[in-house]
């Protein structure tokens, strides 16, 4: 299990289970993450992901979760670029994620796995 910077670590551990299951050539954003995580653990909000990916998301592919409008904050925005290019993730020339041809929302596959999370975190650790 990773470790919780924000006094939350199930919540933590939601928000990059979700990142991690971004598939490659795609994003989603942070509000996205949010609603999934709502519906399974009825809390959080956007800037509550956003707090998670950037205390915690280096060893996620945190380039592929973004604002609403695409964007990554500025000092992001040339290495997310590389990985971009190498992803083949369609971009406005601006050179934001092109929503809604990139658009990838957590399906029910996530759901279940961050169903499992609570499910794990409600039991406590195990005993061998």
């Amino acid at each position: 299990m990773r470790n919780s910077q924000n006094g939350d670590p199930l919540y933590a551990e939601a928000v990059l289970c979700c990142a991690e299951a971004v598939p490659v050539g795609r994003a989603t954003s942070y509000g996205a993450i949010a609603e999934a995580l709502a519906e399974v653990l009825g809390r959080g909000g956007p800037r509550q992901v956003a707090r998670v990916m950037s205390t915690q998301g280096s060893g996620v592919p945190w380039w592929r979760v973004v604002r609403a409008d695409g964007t990554l904050p500025v000092e992001l925005e040339r290495r997310a670029a590389e990985q971009y290019s190498a992803e083949g993730t369609v971009r406005r020339p601006s050179g934001a994620v092109r929503f809604p041809v990139a658009w990838w929302q957590p399906d029910e596959a996530v759901l279940s796995e961050l169903r499992g999370l609570a499910k794990a975190h409600e039991q406590g650790p195990s005993t061998a």
